[in-house]
Parts: structure tokens; C-alpha cells; sequence
């Protein structure tokens, strides 16, 4: 969510209208309480910017650009570089191995697939070679390491057991990152638990 300042402004009634933006939705939401501050939030693929009600068109313009472009920048920073290829994810998983599973989870090949049904990712360990999801190519950084780890620790330890989750949970994100994941896939209608099943 991003949040900006603005000058002090009068009471009216709360309005709710929409404006577009070209390759993007965009609601407007204007609220009588609302008097200093301009917020924006992403509600599935529309950008929601919540503004005082006394805003003139010109005003409100500028801070709908304003807000797409803060926000562009947060998911930027969010976004992880191993998006970017194969080999890229590939690097992400060594940097994730020392740092986590001292090293010892080393993949042949870990590559970017298209949507699985039922899965973010999978970890096949007799050839060594994990498969990444589309479908995760944007979610925040911290999110894919959690995947990344959870396939990696499976390098290592091939059922869900205690000895396992110890792996996991040695990233200190794994519960947020888990929640985040059943969130995405309720909002998507994927019906993809978590990463129990690989």
C-alpha cells in the first residue's frame, strides 16, 4: 500500500467513482474523512486510490499518476531479479542453499514452467531438478525464496516430515510466505493448498 500527504482540505459526502487509466483499472474512492492523505492499494488487477473528498479533478489526476507510479516502484524493489530466466533462478537457489541449507541443496536444473494445476512448484530429487510455476513470476521476492527453499530443502529430505519443516522453517518467512500463497490461490479460485502436495 502506498500512502502520500496532501494539504488540508473541507468535509463532503463520501463518493465512490471510477476513472481509467490506459493499461490499467483504476477506482477512485473519495471519503468526507479523508482530509491529509492519499492511499492506493492493489485489489486483484485494479489499482484502488483513496482521496479526499475535496479534491478537484486536476488534484485527483495527478495523484492517481502519482500513486501508479509509487506503487510500480514498491513491486519493482518486491520483485525478485530471479524472475527474470532460468539461470537467474537458477543463481537464486545457490544464494538460497548457503544461506538457509548450508549449502547442501544443490539442483541440476531449476526452470520456469507454465501454470500447474495443483502446484507452485515441484522438486523431482532423483534427477535433482526443481519446476517453478508461472504463476509465481510476480509475487514479492520473499515469497518465491519461500518456494525456492521449500523445493530445495526437498533435495534433502523427500517427504513432509519434522525433519523436513525444520529445513523450511530455517527461512524466517515461511508462515507469512505460506499465507500469502493461500491467499493468492482463494483469490485466483486456483485451489492450491500450499506446498504440501509436490
Amino acid at each position: 500500500m502506498a500512502e502520500a500527504r496532501v494539504p488540508s482540505l473541507r468535509n463532503r459526502d463520501k463518493t465512490k467513482r471510477k476513472s481509467s487509466v490506459p493499461e490499467q483499472k483504476v477506482e477512485v474512492r473519495r471519503s468526507a474523512r479523508r482530509r491529509r492523505t492519499v492511499t492506493a492499494y492493489r485489489d486483484g488487477d485494479t489499482l484502488v486510490v483513496l482521496i479526499p473528498a475535496t479534491m478537484s479533478q486536476a488534484e485527483e489526476a495527478h495523484w492517481v499518476a502519482e500513486m501508479q507510479r509509487k506503487l510500480q516502484r514498491t513491486e519493482s524493489r518486491r520483485a525478485s531479479p530471479a524472475r527474470a530466466s532460468d539461470e537467474a533462478l537458477l543463481m537464486r537457489c545457490a544464494q538460497l542453499s548457503r544461506r538457509y541449507l548450508d549449502g547442501t541443496a544443490q539442483p541440476a536444473s531449476v526452470r520456469w514452467v507454465p501454470p500447474m494445476r495443483t502446484r507452485w512448484a515441484s522438486c523431482t530429487p532423483a534427477d535433482r531438478t526443481i519446476r517453478v510455476s508461472e504463476r509465481l513470476r510476480d509475487v514479492p521476492s520473499w515469497v518465491l525464496d519461500y518456494v525456492l527453499v521449500h523445493e530445495l530443502a526437498h533435495l534433502r529430505v523427500a517427504e513432509h516430515n519434522a525433519k523436513f519443516w525444520a529445513l523450511v522453517r530455517r527461512y524466517p518467512k515461511t508462515e507469512r510466505a505460506i499465507g500469502y500463497l493461500e491467499g493468492l490461490s482463494a483469490a485466483e479460485g486456483l485451489g492450491i493448498s500450499n506446498l504440501d502436495e509436490d
